[in-house]
């Protein structure tokens, strides 16, 4: 019941939404369906889980979770409750909040059983165009898991249809820029960052 729901609001709702509001999705290649990988974008709006999130396909919306912040998403039950329902959501504490181990080993629990996720490394919107330093999770998520690959997604304009603390939506011209599934190279943490943060920034226009 649960796929079926997400296949409406992803495959059928949420595109012609995309549409009308102005954002396009760039894919130099088509996801591969039945793949397990890490979606790894910069972040400046809500828009952006929905963008992603309509990119997966039909087959593995139900084993593909974004992750967000328990703080905001999880602050009310009821919201907590729609967030995983119709976005499928992993809700984990941040660092500061004394669950970043945690986290990674509810994370690193749902990758060993074939999930793919959907991270932004900034940890929360910023600034349109503006991208901030990334949180090691990923680095460490990647370090643990080198047979898992990860793909780059650059995100530009979303900012300005629905930026952070605004309700209005403005339609803008936005694009979603995917880059090629790929092995993290790099073996420590901050390198894995690096090289990441790297790969998204090499999708920008």
């Amino acid at each position: 019941m649960k796929h079926l729901l997400l296949i409406l609001i992803y495959k059928g709702v949420m595109p012609l939404f995309l549409k009308l509001v102005g954002v396009k999705i760039v894919p130099k290649k088509p996801l591969p369906p039945n793949a397990q990988y890490i979606i790894v974008a910069n972040h400046n709006s809500h828009i952006d889980t929905m963008a992603l999130m309509s990119s997966i396909p039909v087959k593995d919306l139900n084993r593909t979770h974004p992750v967000a912040a328990a703080t905001y998403f999880g602050k009310k039950n009821w919201l907590a409750v729609l967030s995983k329902l119709f976005v499928n959501t992993i809700l984990i504490k941040r660092s500061e909040e004394g669950g970043e181990s945690t986290a990674l080993d509810v994370l690193g629990n749902f990758l060993s059983k074939g999930h793919s996720l959907i991270i932004f490394p900034e940890g929360s919107r910023g600034e349109p165009e503006k991208m901030q330093a990334f949180r090691k999770g990923i680095g460490v998520l990647l370090q643990r898991n080198p047979h898992i690959p990860y793909i780059p997604v650059y995100i530009q304009g979303t900012g300005k249809i629905l930026p952070k603390g605004e309700r209005l939506i403005v339609p803008y011209v936005a694009q979603v820029h995917f880059g090629q599934a790929q092995l993290a190279q790099a073996k420590e943490v901050e390198s894995i960052l690096d090289e990441v943060k790297n790969e998204i920034l090499r999708l920008k226009d």
